[in-house]
């Protein structure tokens, strides 16, 4: 037996090595290869409104051959990555302010949320764009989404793409609703009923309600994402006099954090508590969760953080630290494989920042990029895996691709 193990971790240790050393060297020798321009104003032909003036690149992505920007002001631009060229606008009213973008490979179109001036820009409208219209110079050919619902705020929509589901939200009508993110039929409904926020993890959905009144308790409820079946309905104590910083959920494990408490992470099968705290660990700005490795990541202060469900700190990344604090999902980029983090990061020299790329498991940092002349105001990055290059946005509006 002990000989088997040790094998196994030999095995492990080695194949480790090798995934480093394929990092590496996907990553050398990175030079700018393109320049595009979301923000063209030379075109006559073009009457959007918010095109007058230049705004920062908030959102990158990309398929084989089109890279699609989002500026701040809400102006979605469809690029040819091979002749850096634009393809077309994906605005197809002068007045249509496109809030994000979602690329849906699973039936290979493009969903834009937008609002209009007709409602003072208060409903979200969603539609979808397959490639073949975009690629084409018809994006109006594109159709619209959820016209049932009304997505006046509060009300929402959240693109899951690990389930395959979309997540609807009608303030007007009280009900969420789940939808195929194939086909966009509708798959069933739930009454708000007191919901207060829905978090989404693969295979289930955590209904978060409203506090009790006496503020002791939390009713909490885990079904399945795919029919809406209840699976388990249990409530969680409370302190009393203490706000909820946050509540997630992780397959069997919920975690539960209120000021200056300790972070509980609660086995939701048999309901044993791990208590971790407070000074051990600090209220993040940000998660993601790293559902292959059943870790999850942190961010704080411009810092980055991987933990296990532990409670025990797994990794500090050496030599990053992020330009922004405010981190979110479009100014770095996790792997598909979940090993390598790439980020805008700090540099020790000067005012310009630099795109690491770090090793998840280590910290280890396996790559920068560099550019004193290219790095400046760095606002969004998109990683292409397939075809490795990396996407730069920043806030003239201008896109850098990276490659070696």
């Amino acid at each position: 037996m002990t000989s088997k193990l040790m094998m196994r971790e030999l095995s492990r240790t080695s194949n480790n090595t090798c995934a480093v050393d394929n990092s590496m060297g996907r990553f050398k020798g990175f030079k700018p290869r393109n320049c595009f321009d979301a923000c063209d104003l030379s075109s006559t032909d073009v009457k959007l409104c918010f095109l007058r003036k230049r705004s920062k690149v908030v959102e990158i992505c990309s398929t084989q051959d089109l890279i699609f920007t989002l500026t701040q002001t809400g102006i979605c631009t469809a690029l040819d990555r091979s002749t850096a060229k634009r393809v077309c606008f994906l605005n197809i009213t002068p007045d249509e302010v496109i809030r994000s973008l979602f690329y849906n490979k699973s039936n290979q179109s493009v969903i834009t949320v937008s609002v209009y001036r007709d409602d003072n820009y208060s409903s979200l409208r969603c539609r979808s764009t397959p490639l073949e219209y975009i690629r084409g110079n018809k994006p109006e050919n594109g159709f619209q989404l959820f016209e049932s619902e009304s997505l006046r705020w509060p009300g929402f929509v959240e693109f899951d793409d690990v389930n395959g589901k979309v997540l609807t939200y009608s303030a007007k009508d009280h009900v969420y609703k789940i939808w195929d993110l194939v086909n966009y039929t509708t798959l069933y409904s739930v009454p708000d009923a007191n919901i207060q926020e829905i978090k989404i993890s693969p295979g289930i959905m955590l209904l978060i309600h409203n506090r009790s009144e006496c503020k002791s308790f939390v009713k909490l409820k885990i079904v399945a994402i795919d029919t809406g079946e209840c699976l388990k309905t249990f409530e969680h104590a409370l302190k009393p006099c203490k706000k909820i910083e946050f509540i997630e959920q992780f397959n069997e494990k919920l975690l539960v954090k209120q000021e200056e408490e300790t972070l509980q992470i609660v086995d939701v099968r048999n309901f044993d508590v791990l208590q971790v705290p407070c000074t051990d660990f600090m209220t993040p700005s940000a998660f993601i969760f790293l559902y292959q490795n059943q870790l999850f990541l942190t961010f704080r202060d411009h810092k980055v953080a991987v933990w296990n469900f532990k409670g025990e700190l797994v990794t500090q990344f050496e030599d990053h630290v992020l330009w922004h604090p405010d981190c979110n999902t479009n100014n770095i980029y996790i792997t598909s494989g979940q090993d390598l983090i790439i980020s805008y990061c700090k540099s020790k020299y000067g005012n310009t920042g630099s795109i690491n790329v770090s090793d998840i498991m280590t910290g280890k940092c396996l790559a920068k990029i560099a550019n004193e002349e290219m790095l400046h105001d760095i606002t969004s990055l998109f990683y292409n895996e397939d075809l490795n290059e990396i996407y730069i946005g920043n806030k003239n509006g201008t896109i850098h691709t990276w490659a070696n």
